[in-house]
């Protein structure tokens, strides 16, 4: 028997907020999805924000977090591109 999918919702900030037109995302995944599978997912769908990957952090319910990390269901994912200011 297959195995529920986990809901998480996306939070996305400047570059990726700009790609998508919205602030989140909520989507579904296998378990023992990863962080970094959900941005290879993203970057699939927005090839242009390609070029931000490796600058990206990110956070999983308020903690940084690496994209070997593991999601759960119900976590809040962040992506943190770099950002500039003065």
């Amino acid at each position: 028997m297959s195995q529920a999918l986990i809901t998480i919702t996306i939070k996305l900030f400047a570059i990726y907020q700009e790609a998508y037109g919205v602030p989140e995302l909520r989507r579904q995944f296998p378990p023992e999805t990863t962080v970094s599978t959900v941005l290879d997912g993203l970057l699939r769908e927005h090839p242009p924000l390609a070029k931000w990957r490796d600058l990206t952090r990110f956070g999983v319910n308020l903690q940084f977090v690496e994209g070997d990390t593991f999601l759960k269901d119900g976590d809040e994912l962040v992506l943190i591109p770099p950002v500039s200011g003065g």
